[in-house]
């Protein structure tokens, strides 16, 4: 995420899977962490018009979204999926933006539903970023496998202050004061 206007123009987030039932089963002080980052991620979103898209799998066994990123949401509706890559799901797809070639990618499992979205999506020529501190896997080795696997596989593995930054790309930016809040 280099040029920064570019990346601001190019960028769409996704949100897997961040669900009542899967959260519980999750090591509660990353989960917390994990995700204060995703909402900190989607209000930056919101702030500066960056599309967003969250998916939940098979809701009606996990359970809905956690109420601390649905609370960020507004009128979008989180997007049903029984495959673990989100990009197999046609809704997900259809809501992907052509023009908008910078997939920022948040939730979990990072083994699983991430990592299979983030291969999916490289094949499709999209540029995707991982945010290493805004995923989750209930063991620390599976999220370490997954994230070397989409290091090696092109993905770029950042972190979520250096995404909200590089969205913003100076001080002087109108959004800049809010987000620098969220952040605190």
């Amino acid at each position: 995420m280099t040029n920064y206007t570019s990346t601001l123009d190019k960028s769409q987030l996704a949100i897997i899977d961040i669900q009542e039932k899967l959260c519980s089963i999750m090591p509660l002080s990353d989960m917390q962490a994990m995700i204060k980052n995703c909402a900190i991620l989607v209000q930056a979103a919101n702030l500066l018009t960056i599309p967003i898209t969250v998916t939940e799998q098979y809701p009606q066994g996990l359970g809905v979204t956690v109420a601390d990123i649905t609370q960020h949401l507004g009128k979008d509706k989180p997007i049903a999926k029984t495959a673990f890559s989100a990009y197999r799901e046609p809704s997900f797809k259809a809501k992907l933006q052509r023009d908008k070639s910078h997939i920022i990618l948040a939730g979990l499992e990072t083994h699983i539903c991430v990592l299979q979205t983030a291969l999916d999506l490289m094949m499709q020529g999209k540029k995707v970023f991982v945010v290493e501190d805004a995923v989750i896997s209930r063991s620390a080795a599976n999220k370490a496998n997954a994230i070397a696997r989409m290091a090696s596989a092109g993905c770029i593995i950042t972190s979520t202050e250096s995404v909200v930054f590089e969205w913003l790309g100076h001080a002087q930016h109108e959004a800049f004061k809010p987000i620098a809040k969220l952040i605190k």
